[in-house]
C-alpha cells in the first residue's frame, strides 16, 4: 500500500465496498466523493495498475463491461492499512 497513490487507495476502498463493481460504478462513486469529474484516462490506467500489482482482479461481464474484485492480497493490504490508520486516528 505504501507505493500506491491516494487515488489508487480510494479505488481499492470503493471496490471493497461494492459487489463486483464495473468501471462506471466506480467512477460514479469517486465523482460523488471528489465532487468533480473523473476522466476515463485517469480511472482505467489506475485500475490496471492495481490489477498488475495483484491487488485487484478484473473480470468480464460481457464484451463491453469489466468488473473488479479485490484479491486476497488486496484484502490483506486493506486490513493492514486499517490497523496502521487506527494507531493514529482513533475510532
Amino acid at each position: 500500500m505504501y507505493d500506491l497513490t491516494g487515488f489508487q487507495r480510494d479505488l481499492l476502498y470503493v471496490i471493497a465496498g461494492k459487489e463486483e463493481p464495473h468501471g462506471l460504478a466506480i467512477k460514479e462513486e469517486l465523482e460523488a466523493y471528489y465532487e468533480k469529474e473523473i476522466h476515463h484516462g485517469r480511472l482505467y490506467p489506475n485500475l490496471d495498475t492495481l490489477v498488475d500489482k495483484g491487488l485487484v482482479e478484473k473480470g468480464q461481464r460481457d464484451r463491453r463491461t469489466n468488473f473488479y474484485t479485490l484479491t486476497r492480497r488486496g484484502k490483506r493490504e486493506l486490513d493492514a492499512r486499517k490497523e496502521w490508520e487506527a494507531q493514529y486516528v482513533p475510532q
